[in-house]
């Protein structure tokens, strides 16, 4: 396999092996980031200027979710959240940690949701950022994302949906993207996620809201006011029904708060975290 920074460590999770990051002291608290579902995504280029302001703060485990970036694809596999969640639990399992805070980005959020609900003993707290989680009518701009063919232009298309800040939209970001989502074992997973009608996925990732009532974890929610992707309401409904969160609104910051408002993002999540 080619050497590329998007390609890390390597560990069994059931029956495949997952691709994962290992950033920071290993001493220190353990964060575990989970990505979006973006066509051409790894836990690289969500997570990786994260990486550089954390690594004394923090031990950071950031897997590539199966489908994604360069973890193994079954043959036989059917993706859902039910597949996810497994690997994410077999994932803590087979690099040793009890419990870990969760930072979920968009699909990722779903994720951790998921995880706080069906497995509470092992989330510590509840990072949110432009989460999937509850239902909507699907955007414009997820309609493309999920709907993605490969080309420079549609690329091209939909990094400016992501961001609200186009000049984060560098030639360079959008080759590196493409060239991702054009491999044929990624496009292929890809494209069996989220069939048509793209709807009844934003409806798979909602979860009841009688479990996230429940949800005990004190939570962070972020979102970018102008977010395309998903709309800013879906975390003003979170806020409202986890009863230990509090919301934290990005203006001028589209669906990559991670990547528009890095630092000021940084520095939201050390303050919640007592850091």
């Amino acid at each position: 396999m080619e050497k590329r920074p998007e390609i890390a460590n390597s560990i069994q999770t059931g029956n495949f092996k997952t691709n994962y990051h290992d950033v920071g002291d290993s001493n220190k608290e353990t964060i575990v980031l989970l990505h979006g579902s973006g066509p051409g995504v790894t836990a690289w280029a969500n997570w990786n200027k994260l990486f550089k302001l954390w690594e004394k703060d923090y031990h950071m485990l950031a897997p590539d979710m199966v489908g994604f970036g360069y973890t193994e694809r079954p043959a036989d596999i059917s993706y859902n959240m039910n597949v996810w969640v497994q690997q994410t639990i077999d994932f803590f399992d087979a690099v040793g940690i009890k419990k870990a805070t969760l930072i979920g980005n968009s699909f990722g959020g779903a994720l951790a949701l998921t995880m706080a609900i069906k497995y509470p003993e092992r989330v510590e707290k509840l990072i949110l950022m432009g989460s999937m989680g509850v239902s909507f009518p699907i955007t414009y701009g997820l309609e493309r994302v999920w709907g993605y063919q490969p080309s420079l232009a549609n690329m091209e298309e939909l990094l400016e949906i992501f961001t609200y800040d186009h000049s984060f939209v560098t030639p360079d970001l959008i080759k590196t993207r493409y060239e991702s989502s054009k491999k044929p074992e990624f496009h292929q997973s890809f494209s069996s996620m989220f069939p048509e009608p793209r709807q009844n996925s934003v409806e798979a990732m909602a979860g009841n809201k009688d479990y996230i009532r429940d949800i005990p974890h004190e939570t962070l929610i972020v979102h970018g006011r102008e977010d395309r992707v998903i709309p800013v309401t879906t975390s003003f409904e979170l806020a409202k029904l986890i009863r230990n969160a509090e919301l934290h609104i990005f203006g001028k910051c589209g669906h990559w708060t991670q990547i528009e408002q890095t630092e000021r993002f940084a520095d939201t999540v050390k303050s919640f975290l007592g850091k």
